[in-house]
């Protein structure tokens, strides 16, 4: 990541946001200042990413598929901002690897539980948020952001961010602990879209 490309990127977005779609940001407060955390979020629309990037209080870095590193200019924006590659087809070692690096060194990552942008409300979310927390032992903050799916609309889009949660300490967490985890993450990004008059 370089931090003032960051820093800058961040800045044009949240003014594009707050002018055309006056985006507005609810609970910024729960999100931790410092130390390693996961921001996980709701995806319903390719434009996801840069918005909750720019409205969130962190520098935040996120999973892309990786071919859009192969896209020119595009590939070297989002290194820029630190994005790193993940194979959807094949093994998610090394990208689980990068997150770890980022979360050791006291950094945010932002994840989509359902992996891809999810319309319908069909798609199930995978328990990577609930492993990499459990790795990491880091806090997640459920997010939740509503209206991205109209941007083209320009309907207002909100952003909420609710309390950290954390993984029971003490002990390696279990494919049955990974799993009620992920649901209590789905539960909270939920009830944060009830909260701002919305649904995921």
């Amino acid at each position: 990541m370089n931090p003032a490309f960051y820093d800058l990127a961040k800045t044009l977005v949240r003014v594009a946001a707050r002018v055309l779609w006056r985006a507005r940001v609810v609970g910024a407060q729960n999100v931790p200042t410092a130390g390693p955390l996961i921001v996980a979020c709701n995806h319903v629309s390719y434009l996801d990413p840069p918005l909750m990037g720019c409205l969130c209080p962190r520098r935040i870095s996120y999973m892309a598929k990786k071919e859009l590193f192969e896209v020119p200019v595009l590939g070297a924006v989002i290194t820029g901002l630190g994005a790193y590659a993940v194979d959807r087809k094949g093994s998610a070692t090394s990208a689980i690897r990068r997150s770890l690096q980022v979360l050791e060194a006291g950094g945010a990552v932002g994840i989509f539980p359902e992996g891809t942008r999810n319309l319908t409300g069909e798609v199930q979310p995978q328990t990577g948020v609930a492993l990499l927390a459990s790795l990491a032992k880091a806090p997640v903050v459920p997010a939740c952001i509503i209206g991205s799916d109209q941007a083209l609309r320009l309907k207002r889009i909100d952003v909420a961010f609710g309390p950290p949660i954390s993984l029971q300490a003490g002990r390696k967490a279990t494919r049955e602990d990974l799993a009620k985890f992920t649901s209590q993450i789905m539960n909270a990004i939920e009830l944060l879209a009830g909260s701002i008059g919305g649904n995921t």
